[in-house]
């Protein structure tokens, strides 16, 4: 089996778990945001952590897994968001180190953002999926544009392979794959929803180039080994968890932070 056909497969696998929790919502929703989380958690800590931390010992895998907790409980986001800041500064204080710490707020506002955005409505429902269209479009664009067109790079020095085609044309395959999705689910308002998604489409590239960033600051070319054909968890979702983030901003400027998805996507 090819390297390509490897990763269809495992796409479309983790595509039909991820659909199945969206729809259940929930707590079976919150948990795969809280597994999300933790192996986010745990690969930036593979990457960037030289040697076994003596200092402070499993202080940010407690952090974290407090968090883990206060999420998959379902609190409201005012607590969430104190807890956020409350382990950063917590895991600072006690000598753990910038990129521990930001390991900490990235995890955690990762898995809070997608949580919050599915809340337990329609609503919640269609802005996820929405997401997912957004960002699986542009995933898929981006690679198919870039390997027919190629042209000049996007970031040669963060991602040698991305071009400047590509990027465009994940865009465009974003933007229409999220009105699609939007007209097909009968939201209105699909011009300021393709605005949405085309902001969408390009956070999520800025989150890919990030975690190639990150990677090769430190050295490595996949984050882990967990997902065959796409190297970790954090290969997988980089783009997803800096759209959802996005649009949970959007999101709360319009709704409020414990229904985001309400301002947008009314049901």
């Amino acid at each position: 089996m090819s390297n390509l056909q490897l990763r269809i497969v495992s796409a479309v696998i983790l595509a039909a778990v991820t659909l199945v929790l969206t729809w259940l919502g929930g707590l079976p929703f919150r948990l795969l945001c809280a597994l999300i989380a933790g192996a986010i958690f745990y690969e930036w800590t593979r990457m960037c952590r030289p040697s076994p931390a003596k200092a402070f010992g499993l202080l940010p895998e407690v952090l974290i897994l407090v968090f883990i907790g206060a999420l998959i409980a379902g609190l409201p986001a005012a607590y969430l968001l104190s807890l956020v800041a409350v382990i950063v500064v917590v895991a600072l204080v006690a000598g753990a180190g910038r990129w521990e710490a930001a390991g900490l707020a990235y995890a955690a506002i990762s898995g809070l953002a997608l949580a919050l955005l599915r809340d337990g409505d329609r609503s919640g429902l269609i802005a996820v999926l929405f997401l997912f269209a957004v960002v699986w479009a542009t995933d898929i664009a981006a690679y198919f544009v870039g390997r027919a067109v190629g042209g000049p790079k996007l970031a040669p020095s963060i991602s040698p392979g991305k071009t400047q085609s590509g990027a465009l044309g994940g865009a465009v395959g974003g933007v229409v794959a999220g009105v699609l999705l939007a007209a097909t689910a009968g939201v209105v308002g699909l011009w300021t929803l393709g605005l949405v998604a085309l902001v969408l489409s390009i956070v999520s590239q800025a989150g890919d180039l990030f975690e190639s960033w990150v990677k090769r600051r430190h050295g490595r070319k996949d984050s882990g080994a967990l997902i065959p054909g796409h190297g970790g968890v954090m290969d997988r979702v980089d783009g997803l968890v800096a759209a959802a983030l996005a649009l949970y901003v959007i999101g709360c400027i319009s709704a409020g932070a414990d229904h985001p998805a309400q301002g947008l996507f009314p049901g």
